[in-house]
C-alpha cells in the first residue's frame, strides 16, 4: 500500500478526543491539528516530542488538512491510522502473499453477515466453501518484541468473533487476521488484562472453529507492505466448547 503523497515529517504535541492530535512541523514549525484515525488508547504511543508522519489531504474537502499515519519508536516505525490495514491485507491477498487464504479466485470486502456486521473480506472459490476475513490492526507492544491485542476494551471485537465463530457453526471457513503496524515486533499475543471479555471470546471462537492468524509489516514513510507471519503465543484449545459456545460437560 502506497501513500498517495509524500508524507510531512513533525512532533507530536499532544493527541485529544481520540481522534484529534496537534502536531509541530519540522519544516516551518506551524502547529497544526491531524485528524487520529485510531479509537484505541494508543499506549505508549502519544509521547509529546513523538516523531511522526502526516499524510496531506489535498483540495480542502476535509475539515482536516493531515492525517496521523505513522510514529516512530525507537528506531522503528509504527502504523497509527486503523483504516490501512484493510488495503494492506487486500493487497496481499491478490498477490497471493497469504499462504492461508491464496486458494480462493474471488475476494468482495465489507459483506453483511450476522446480525448487524461486515465482514472485512468473503473469499470465494467454486468447489469449497466460502472463507470470512476479519481483519484486526494491531499496535500495542509492552514488553520485549511481543506484539499484543487489544490495547484498550472493544465490545465490537468480542462480537465479531462470536458472529465469526457462528459462521463456522453454518459451515463456512472464518479467520481472525491480526495485522501488526509495526516493525519491532517477532511475536504475537493476546492483552488478556486490558480486555477479559475479548481473551474469552477469542479462547471461545477458536475452539468453535475460527483460525488465528498474524502477518508483521514493512513500514516506510512511502509504502506498507505485508511481512512474515508472526508465532502466536495464545493458549492451547479448549476442546470442550461445543459450536453453541457453550461447555460440553466433563466425563467423571
Amino acid at each position: 500500500m502506497d501513500f498517495p503523497l509524500p508524507l510531512i515529517t513533525g512532533r507530536l504535541e499532544r493527541r485529544y478526543k481520540r481522534f484529534l492530535a496537534d502536531i509541530r512541523l519540522d519544516g516551518d514549525g506551524a502547529l497544526v491539528t491531524a485528524h487520529c484515525a485510531n479509537p484505541g488508547a494508543m499506549l505508549g504511543l502519544t509521547e509529546p516530542g513523538m516523531p511522526v508522519w502526516l499524510l496531506p489531504t489535498p483540495g480542502g474537502g476535509r475539515k482536516l488538512a493531515y492525517s496521523w499515519e505513522l510514529a516512530q519508536v525507537g528506531a522503528g516505525l509504527v502504523g497509527i491510522n486503523t483504516t490501512r490495514p484493510n488495503a494492506i491485507v487486500a493487497e496481499a491477498l491478490a498477490a497471493g502473499r497469504i499462504p492461508e487464504l491464496a486458494d480462493y479466485a474471488h475476494h468482495r470486502r465489507e459483506v453483511p453477515y450476522g446480525k448487524a456486521s461486515r465482514v472485512d473480506f468473503l473469499l470465494s472459490a467454486d468447489g469449497r466453501p466460502d472463507c470470512l476475513v476479519e481483519v484486526k490492526n494491531v499496535h500495542l507492544r509492552r514488553t520485549g518484541s511481543l506484539a499484543e491485542f487489544p490495547d484498550c476494551v472493544t465490545a465490537r471485537g468480542a462480537r465479531h468473533l462470536d458472529e465469526l465463530g457462528e459462521a463456522v457453526a453454518a459451515g463456512r471457513r472464518a479467520v481472525m487476521l491480526y495485522l501488526v503496524q509495526r516493525d519491532d515486533c517477532s511475536a504475537f499475543a493476546i492483552a488478556d488484562d486490558l480486555d477479559p471479555a475479548y481473551a474469552r471470546g477469542l479462547a471461545t471462537a477458536r475452539a468453535r472453529g475460527v483460525e488465528t492468524l498474524c502477518y508483521a509489516c514493512r513500514l516506510s514513510p512511502a509504502t506498507i507492505t505485508l511481512d512474515a507471519s508472526l508465532p502466536l503465543h495464545l493458549p492451547p484449545v479448549d476442546q470442550s466448547v461445543s459450536d453453541s459456545g457453550n461447555r460440553k460437560p466433563r466425563k467423571t
